[in-house]
């Protein structure tokens, strides 16, 4: 049996607590920091996720073996590379292999040398922004904008006006997304629809988990501004045999190549951003963990031990294991406090209902008030309603019935989750 370090504190490591505790092989399990959800799952511990020196004496004192690292921040930040010469494992790629997620202008360029299809782009900076705006008036008319780092999943912007695009690329290389948008990529627009795909890699050989397919904005029909996922479903009914075998021929095993033939030290999950242009699949982007809200879909389909395969992953066996999924539909509903994306009010009770058969509450913006109350807290996504059922249209029906029974102040949820398959 293994000892266990989860880090991170949203609904997807409460999802991933939710998942490894199942395992016979799941020793004692922790959770740096959770929330109220997952301490239901293990043990919360109040370190910051930042800290690698404390969390690498509480892996001492606590003789944790493997860390299964959640958010990108602690991956970006080179939390591989601290333990590398550690007895612990680290599930997650190294600082280097994290730019993929970690920078938008050295994944466009790893995919361009790959020949990996995604769209047309141009890396700009303060001192090429004429470039930039002669590459604005060349686009058709909807042009993309990404921060060229980490922005909390909110530095990429969508815009049909072309001046308004150029006044925006001023706003964000002056700072907008602070220093995420240093440097600014901007990218042709892909017309299509989007969906998610999820590898486990040990660097070499890789296995498939269920795919996923979310939707980011906060208003129903996809309106108003982008937040860190308001609901997911899984399977994606166009994600099919034919479709993901262009996926893994034209994307996943070049990529693979290309960890490769970089060096790069990769042992842990990645998440390919893709979408649908005519049945042909292209890469948005890279994410170098699992998503949030997705990991609330895909886990609960996974019918394959996930502490057996972290382990296959350090032992080299990976090429030898298979994953499976299970027939159902799972489909989640996310709560939000009033507000978000925006500022929002914390501290306001939670009100939950006793667990049903086929639904699964996962906590993110949760905590436990000092008489034991659970409450919001940070984020601004408060749960996460996870259901399953014979195709996508009944779990979230599941979803929506559960979230009903659920109230804090403010609370807001999408109820179209699905509307577009």
């Amino acid at each position: 049996m293994y000892n266990i370090l989860v880090i991170g504190s949203g609904g997807r490591e409460h999802c991933l607590a939710w998942k490894l505790s199942q395992s016979a092989k799941c020793g004692k399990l922790y959770i740096a920091a959770g929330n109220a959800g997952s301490s239901q799952e293990g043990e919360n511990i109040s370190i910051d996720t930042s800290d690698f020196s404390r969390i690498e004496d509480f892996v001492d004192k606590a003789g944790i073996d493997y860390i299964i690292v959640g958010p990108e921040a602690p991956l970006v930040a080179g939390i591989y590379d601290h333990f590398r010469s550690h007895s612990v494992k680290v599930l997650g790629p190294s600082a280097e292999a994290a730019k993929l997620e970690g920078s938008k202008a050295f994944a466009n360029d790893f995919m361009a040398e790959f020949n990996i299809p995604t769209a047309g782009y141009l890396t700009v900076g303060p001192d090429s922004i004429e470039q930039g705006y002669d590459f604005i008036d060349a686009q058709d008319e909807t042009i993309v904008l990404k921060a060229d780092g980490l922005a909390a999943g909110k530095g990429v912007l969508i815009l049909n006006d072309k001046e308004e695009a150029k006044r925006e690329l001023n706003e964000m290389l002056s700072g907008k997304f602070g220093d995420a948008s240093k440097t600014v990529v901007l990218e042709e627009f892909l017309d299509g629809i989007e969906f998610s795909v999820f590898v486990l890699t040990d660097g070499k050989d890789y296995v498939l988990l269920p795919e996923a397919k979310d939707y980011k904005r906060i208003g129903e029909g996809d309106t108003g501004l982008n937040t860190g996922g308001m609901g997911a479903v899984s399977p994606v009914n166009f994600a099919d045999e034919q479709m993901m075998s262009k996926v893994r021929s034209r994307i996943i095993e070049p990529t693979m190549k290309g960890i490769s033939e970089r060096g790069m030290e990769y042992k842990g999950f990645i998440f390919l951003g893709l979408i649908n242009v005519g049945g042909d699949p292209y890469v948005i982007e890279y994410n170098c963990r699992l998503g949030d809200p997705e990991t609330q879909v895909i886990l609960p389909r996974l019918d394959t031990d996930l502490v057996e395969l972290v382990e296959a992953v350090f032992s080299g066996d990976l090429a030898s294991k298979e994953t499976a999924s299970i027939p159902q539909s799972a489909a989640t509903v996310v709560l939000v406090s009033g507000g978000y994306p925006g500022s929002y009010p914390k501290g306001k009770e939670i009100s939950l209902p006793l667990a049903e058969a086929e639904s699964i509450i996962f906590h993110a913006g949760t905590q436990k008030d000092e008489s034991g109350k659970v409450i919001t807290s940070g984020g601004g996504r408060v749960l996460a309603i996870s259901s399953l059922a014979i195709d996508h249209h009944e779990a979230v029906k599941k979803s929506l019935n559960m979230a009903a029974k659920v109230h804090f102040d403010g609370m807001y949820y999408r109820k179209d989750i699905g509307f577009d398959l």
